[in-house]
């Protein structure tokens, strides 16, 4: 064999070793994984540490929007590559602030009250580095499922047994009101009923009382009048050190939309007209002193800042960072 033969015969043996063993390490590929992180994100707010929790995703039609065409709602979502095709993915957040005295869960999610792709905050709580027997205090935004049913488990006994649950007087007033409830055709009691069926365990136990707008609720937490998508829906504001956040529950439920127009409402409002009201004094508030927003309804973590743009406002995430830790 000649010396070019060899070296053709070496260099076809080298790539012939070479595709096997390429073909052996994408025989040995494992399967795509297709799942996501556990659903928490932490930051400070001063001495306050703040741990976005979340509990899942619901799909809402663009027809529950209203006070805008549909076809000028679909064209907002478009610029901001929001697939609404199917109606717009749309988050539900808790949040659990550790405040140095007391560990406060605001809002619980949905537990199965809305499906498999909700129900999480449980789980992401505890992934997160707590346990439910740990929470002191629930503050609820409004008594909505998708943010009590968490409260209590399938058996209807409490998932956090060591907390107190406050809501406000006006929404406590609304919701847990059996004559109320009794009164209305069956198909409309849903809501009522998994409200009443959440909070009573904390009830039986001597451990719900309801709040005022004004009212300071711990140290630095400071319950604000945000009715209008609830008859008593609140929203938190924290104040640690120079640091300030404003945890403001259903003010917002599709940021494509509300804050280029924040006069769109959305059906399951209340009073709808209070509610845009509502919307936009919390929106010119957020821009004028600066502070840090979590909605219960914004993109995970919900975690952001508003600023103004053109006619109406834009939506500033927060950036994924490390947690500054004091030198020892």
């Amino acid at each position: 064999m000649s010396m070019i033969s060899s070296r053709w015969s070496r260099c076809a043996l080298a790539v012939a070793v070479s595709a096997g063993s390429v073909a052996a390490a994408h025989a040995e590929l494992p399967a795509q994984q297709q799942e996501q992180a556990p659903g928490w994100f932490r930051m400070m707010v001063g001495e306050y540490e703040v741990t976005a929790l979340h509990d899942g995703h619901t799909t809402l039609d663009t027809s529950l929007l209203k006070g805008m065409e549909q076809e000028e709602i679909l064209r907002h979502l478009d610029a901001l590559f929001i697939d609404a095709d199917n109606g717009m993915q749309t988050a539900v957040n808790a949040f659990l602030i550790h405040t140095g005295d007391n560990l406060v869960l605001v809002d619980a999610g949905s537990a199965a009250c809305f499906g498999p792709t909700l129900g999480q905050v449980e789980q992401n709580l505890r992934a997160s580095g707590y346990v439910p027997e740990e929470v002191d205090t629930i503050l609820m935004t409004h008594l909505h499922p998708d943010h009590v049913c968490g409260l209590a488990d399938e058996n209807g006994d409490a998932v956090y047994p060591n907390a107190e649950l406050r809501a406000s007087q006006g929404d406590a007033d609304f919701w847990l009101d059996e004559e109320r409830s009794q009164a209305l055709p069956e198909d409309q009691r849903a809501f009522f009923t998994m409200a009443q069926e959440a909070v009573a365990p904390y009830q039986e136990a001597g451990r719900f009382s309801p709040f005022e707008p004004g009212d300071e609720l711990l140290m630095g937490i400071v319950a604000q009048d945000t009715h209008g998508h609830t008859p008593g829906h609140a929203s938190f504001m924290l104040q640690s050190d120079e640091d300030a956040m404003l945890v403001w529950g259903d003010v917002v439920h599709s940021y494509g939309v509300q804050f280029a127009d924040p006069s769109v409402s959305i059906e399951f409002d209340s009073d709808p007209e209070q509610a845009v009201r509502t919307r936009e004094a919390v929106l010119e508030s957020a821009v004028e002193d600066k502070h840090w927003v979590a909605g219960a309804h914004m993109p995970f973590p919900g975690i952001g800042h508003i600023v103004e743009d053109a006619d109406g406002y834009r939506w500033l995430p927060i950036e994924f960072a490390p947690i500054a830790r004091d030198s020892e």
